[in-house]
């Protein structure tokens, strides 16, 4: 059997792939050898810039499997029938870290599933927490830029990380869950998945539900120390990328069933607390879990660049029957994610064999660009309407509209009765064991001694006592007696 050729760019054959073109044996190299330079060039040009946030990934290919009957809440076509399968891609990250970082590190994670529909990708973003640290999109760049490297010492300062939750006393909840046992997961297997976000939900009837959704990992929740985390680091920095593909290589497939909240729209504006704030959850005694489907991941990708470092995650692709609330930070997403991948990947990046729906075709007007393949053809137009048979709309709206009032301007998020930033924190404090209480108090004290300012301490002091007045007095204790030593 003969091998194939290798070939330049252009197709044509490589006579020599070990040795470069020179003026005679000991010579200076050729600028004729169009091999040597294309290989030089196309190697300078082999990295693009990595996401600011959710830099460091896993990926893999599975499905969904719808498992109980949910019409009666949405008309979302891969939801309609008990049974029906979709195939979806799923990135798993750290958020803080850049592309070298280590995987069994103190963050939150990233957990966003792309459903090829029939109707087009719906894409779910959300964390393995039910949570975030803010609630308001336009902190996100300063949020951001207080848990990345420093400019200066280049890398992540407490004084930064803890002055800026000093004035974000919203940050009190997911604080919580990051210092706490969840904060480090054993595994991406291990670990639960949220859409964190309220989303909206529309059925045939047109009536309209608010929901949160929770993928709860079949394989149990498994989490790692403070010190765990530390050995497992230096051993591995990729632990969480090798368990996936070893796993996922050996026939263990892992699984998570979903489940969703609902809430009636019409009770959304007299809950007892905003119901679309971020830095809060819903309490499943007001609406309980409800069973939905189950995801499955079974195959790998075959290459971790084209396939997850180049996988483009929006939550504003959205499908019929599934829409926005009016979460500030999802609105503020609908916007960032989509640009963001218009940087770093280029226009055309939808066109992407990962990003591109597969249960269905894209139809639409969008030409040109860097890297275009959607020429269409001599006789296509690019614009709409025209007498040339092209795409048209469809006049059906994706989702309920969503009802405005008021004054334009820049508000704050109208409170209703129990609304507090401090509350749901003390009550997840209060669920802990002694033991977790412990490590959380341990794992608090240890980032906040380290800050040089004591009125930044004392603000994230009073954050904790509000919460609740042992973990406050408990992480005040605990912080003196490490600054002490």
């Amino acid at each position: 059997m003969s091998k194939r050729v290798l070939t330049t760019e252009s197709g044509a054959p490589v006579a020599d792939n070990q040795n470069s073109a020179s003026a005679g044996a000991g010579g200076p190299l050729l600028l004729q050898d169009q091999h040597l330079l294309e290989k030089l060039a196309r190697f300078n040009r082999e990295r693009i810039p990595e996401r600011v946030v959710h830099a460091r990934g896993s990926g893999a290919y599975g499905r969904f499997e719808v498992t109980d009957d949910v019409t009666g809440f949405t008309h979302a076509d891969f939801l309609n029938a008990i049974g029906k399968r979709t195939e979806v891609f799923v990135r798993f990250s750290t958020v803080a870290d850049s592309l070298g970082g280590a995987d069994a590190v103190r963050d939150p994670r990233g957990f966003a599933v792309k459903f090829y529909t029939e109707e087009g990708n719906y894409d779910l973003v959300g964390n393995n927490t039910p949570v975030f640290f803010i609630k308001d999109p336009i902190k996100f760049p300063d949020f951001i830029h207080s848990q990345k490297r420093d400019p200066f010492t280049g890398k992540q300062e407490p004084d930064n990380v803890w002055d800026f939750w000093a004035h974000a006393p919203e940050a009190t909840h997911q604080v919580t869950w990051l210092m706490g046992d969840r904060g480090i997961p054993a595994s991406y297997r291990h670990m639960n998945g949220y859409g964190s976000h309220t989303y909206q939900w529309t059925n045939a009837e047109g009536e309209a539900f608010f929901v949160k959704y929770h993928f709860k990992t079949d394989q149990g929740i498994r989490c790692l120390s403070a010190e765990q985390g530390a050995e497992q680091a230096g051993k591995d920095p990729n632990s969480h990328q090798t368990d996936l593909l070893q796993a996922i290589e050996r026939g263990v497939h892992p699984s998570w069933t979903l489940y969703v909240q609902i809430m009636p729209a019409a009770e959304a504006a007299n809950f007892r607390f905003n119901p679309f704030d971020l830095t809060k959850v819903w309490p499943h005694s007001d609406y309980p879990l409800q069973r939905v489907g189950r995801l499955v991941l079974d195959r790998n990708p075959d290459n971790v660049f084209a396939e997850v470092e180049q996988a483009a995650f929006s939550p504003n692709n959205f499908v019929p029957g599934i829409g926005p609330s009016p979460d500030k930070m999802l609105q503020g997403r609908l916007f960032a994610y989509a640009d963001a991948h218009r940087y770093r990947l280029g226009v055309n990046h939808t066109q992407l064999a990962v990003n591109a729906p597969k249960a269905t075709t894209a139809q639409n007007y969008g030409r040109d660009g860097l890297m275009a393949s959607n020429a269409q053809g001599r006789h296509a137009k690019n614009y709409e309407p025209n007498s040339y048979d092209g795409p048209v709309e469809t006049g059906r709206p994706l989702s309920a509209p969503l009802a405005v009032s008021g004054h334009t301007g820049t508000h704050e998020a109208p409170l209703h009765t129990k609304d507090d930033d401090f509350y749901q924190a003390g009550e997840l404090y209060r669920l802990m064991s002694q033991e977790e209480k412990s490590r959380l108090i341990a794992n608090i004290a240890g980032g906040l001694s380290q800050v040089s300012r004591e009125d930044v301490i004392a603000k994230n002091l009073a954050h904790f006592h509000a919460a609740d007045p042992e973990y406050g007095k408990r992480v005040e204790e605990a912080v003196r007696a490490l600054r002490e030593d």
